[in-house]
């Protein structure tokens, strides 16, 4: 009996666990304006410093890796963030949260958004929101080169990538792949480095213990 109470106990608190990570993307989902980018915030907030289930560097490891791959980035970055937490179960109720607010909203406005958007108060209503999300964008850019720009090689490869983005139109994939390919590379010949660095060492410590051993 006490077996069966427990397990009733972990299956009700297992699903309120799941609940709570729907309701609190579609919570941040609801209340967000301008995508994936502007949620961070949000998001850094509830799961970063309230809940503490994640890390900032977690956080922005997401977003990189969500913005790499197929599929809108704030749905992505949901997915990773509920499968961390409460795997594959937590990664559907995330993501299905994230979508729900927006699913409504659409599909309650579908019919006569053309309609409404040409009133001057929702017109002023929009220009608004696009001055906030400007603001959020601009915070999280400034959140994000704090985090990952260490060097000015950082520095370097950031300002070109934005000249073939903004200037030359260059795809944003061929960006990312070119990124993926340096940043291989750059690990591959960082580790190198260190591993040369420490065969002296090592040498130096085999060769001081021989004369010991020699002496026993």
């Amino acid at each position: 009996m006490e077996g069966f109470v427990l397990k009733s106990n972990y299956k009700e608190n297992r699903l309120f666990q799941f609940f709570d990570l729907f309701f609190t993307f579609a919570r941040i989902g609801l209340f967000t304006f301008g995508g994936g980018l502007a949620m961070m915030p949000m998001m850094q907030k509830e799961f970063v410093d309230k809940k503490q289930w994640i890390t900032e560097e977690d956080l922005i490891d997401y977003y990189a890796v969500g913005q790499s791959t197929p599929g809108i980035i704030a749905v992505n970055v949901a997915t990773f963030v509920g499968h961390r937490q409460f795997g594959i179960f937590g990664g559907i109720f995330a993501t299905l949260g994230i979508i729900f607010p927006s699913l409504v909203i659409i599909m309650l406005l579908a019919g006569g958004i053309n309609s409404i958007s040409e009133y001057p108060k929702v017109q002023a209503a929009l220009k608004g929101i696009n001055v906030a999300v400007a603001a959020l964008l601009t915070s999280v850019i400034v959140k994000f080169a704090k985090k990952t720009i260490k060097n000015v090689w950082n520095v370097l490869f950031m300002l070109i990538a934005f000249v073939c983005i903004f200037w030359f139109k260059v795809p944003s994939f061929i960006i990312i792949l070119v990124a993926i390919v340096i940043g291989c590379l750059n690990t591959a010949r960082v580790l190198k480095r260190e591993k040369a660095a420490a065969e002296p060492a090592v040498s130096e410590s085999t060769a001081a213990e021989t004369p010991q051993e020699e002496q026993k």
